[in-house]
């Protein structure tokens, strides 16, 4: 039950809003298909009567009183996804790693192996074995603070911001075998 109430979401983006539904529906109701920001958690939600939701906007989706969302349906996988909640999927990842930059850059400084043989920095894509040992030459002298810090430190690694949305995104798109920062998309057999 602890394990639960950790893995809820608090705050979501929205990646679409459909005022009168999904057009192959039979129900007219609004709908919206959201994105966590803890866990990255793709939902589908029903805003309050008369509620006009802007893309990229964040809304509280919390057990408190909502403001604007009446109830989240359900979690959905990324095939579920409108053509404009997958156009906007990058945009909001990026917002939400860039909001929490401290998070995210403590996955640089905290990360540990997978296994004997591979280091869970080693998931994001581009970084192989010359960048590992360079991000963990780098971390071992100083901790690092900033995006930018890394991109100084770490020659030749691309924008670390971008290597975690690239990976979150593969995540979110499932078949991964390991999963740094969303939970997966499971389906639960009775």
């Amino acid at each position: 039950m602890q394990e639960e109430r950790e893995m809820r979401e608090e705050y979501a983006r929205v990646l679409d809003f459909m005022q009168s539904g999904k057009s192959f529906s039979h129900v007219a109701d609004p709908l919206a298909q959201l994105l966590g920001e803890v866990w990255f958690t793709l939902l589908e939600a029903q805003p309050k009567a008369g509620v006009v939701l802007k893309l990229n906007e964040r809304v509280y989706i919390g057990r408190e009183e909502r403001d604007k969302i009446e109830v989240i349906k359900s979690r959905v996988k990324y095939e579920e996804l409108t053509q404009t909640s997958k156009n906007e999927l990058p945009n909001a990842v990026m917002e939400i790693i860039k909001g929490d930059e401290k998070r995210f850059v403590d996955v640089f400084n905290n990360a540990g192996p997978v296994n004997i043989r591979e280091h869970s920095l080693e998931l994001l894509p581009g970084v192989g074995k010359k960048h590992l040992t360079a991000i963990l030459k780098a971390r071992n002298a100083k901790r690092f603070e900033s995006f930018s810090d890394i991109s100084e430190r770490v020659p030749l690694l691309q924008d670390p911001a971008k290597l975690i949305r690239e990976r979150v995104l593969s995540e979110l798109m499932g078949g991964e075998r390991f999963y740094m920062f969303t939970k997966p998309y499971r389906v639960e057999r009775r």
